[in-house]
C-alpha cells in the first residue's frame, strides 16, 4: 500500500520530456519532488507561476513564492511569474499537457468531484473547473477510500461535480486505474502488498480486471 509520497512518485512516471504540467492542491504538489532523471518538465500553478521547483527546505522558505494552495515553493532558473489572467489563458488555451488533481470522488465514467462538500465552508472553487474543462490529460491522485473506509471510486458521484467525463487515469494508495469509454475503471497496476481482492472490495464503481495485473514499480 502506498502513502501520499508513494502516490506522487508513481504519478511522476507519467511525466514526459518537454511537458507543461499543472499540479493541484494536496498530493499532486508532491509530484514536483520526484521528476525522473533526464526528464525536463515545467510545472505551472494557476495563481501565476511557470517553473515551480520542489518544496523549499525548512528555513529557506520565501513567503512571496506560493502555489495555488498557499504553500511556499521554489522557483527554478528561468521561471516566470505573472497574473492569474495570464495563467488561466494558458489553461483555457490548452497549453498544459498534463493536469494532476486531487479528488473526493471519481465516477467510473470519469466524472470528478473535488471542490465542495455541501454544508462545509468553501473558500472558493479554485481553478479546478477551468482545468477539467480545458485539459485533455487529467490524472487524479487520491486515497482509494475515505476515513470511514467507504469507496471514493463510484458508479455515480454523490458530491457536486467539478467536471464530467474528463478523468483519464487515477493513482490511489491501492492501485493505478484508467477510465475506459464504456466499461468503467480498468485496473492497470497494484500497489505493493495489495491484492486484486483488496482493490475489488474498495471499489464501488464498475471494475475491469485483466488476467494479469502487475505490481507497481516505484524506482
Amino acid at each position: 500500500m502506498l502513502d501520499k509520497t508513494g502516490i506522487a512518485r508513481r504519478i511522476s512516471q507519467e511525466l514526459r520530456d518537454g511537458w507543461y504540467v499543472n499540479l493541484g492542491i494536496g498530493i499532486p504538489t508532491l509530484v514536483a519532488n520526484f521528476v525522473p532523471e533526464g526528464i525536463d518538465v515545467t510545472f505551472q500553478s494557476e495563481n501565476g507561476i511557470l517553473g515551480m521547483g520542489p518544496f523549499p527546505y525548512t528555513g529557506e522558505e520565501d513567503a512571496d513564492l506560493i502555489n495555488a494552495g498557499k504553500q511556499t515553493i521554489t522557483a527554478l532558473p528561468g521561471a516566470a511569474i505573472f497574473d492569474s489572467a495570464t495563467s488561466f489563458a494558458m489553461i483555457r488555451g490548452q497549453h498544459i499537457q498534463l493536469t494532476v488533481l486531487g479528488a473526493m470522488e471519481v465516477s467510473d465514467t470519469g466524472d470528478i468531484a473535488n471542490w465542495k462538500i455541501p454544508g462545509k465552508l468553501v473558500k472558493g472553487m479554485g481553478g479546478a473547473m477551468d482545468l477539467v474543462a480545458s485539459a485533455e490529460n487529467i490524472i487524479v491522485a487520491m486515497m482509494h477510500t475515505n476515513r470511514a473506509g467507504e469507496s471514493k471510486l463510484l458508479s455515480t458521484c454523490s458530491l457536486p461535480l467539478t467536471g464530467v467525463r474528463c478523468v483519464k487515469k487515477i493513482v490511489t494508495n491501492l492501485a493505478v486505474l484508467e477510465v475506459t469509454e464504456h466499461d468503467g475503471f480498468r485496473l492497470l497496476e497494484r500497489a505493493p502488498g495489495v491484492s486484486v481482492v483488496d482493490i475489488r472490495a474498495a471499489t464501488a464503481g464498475r471494475l475491469v480486471v485483466p488476467d494479469h495485473v502487475p505490481e507497481m514499480r516505484l524506482g
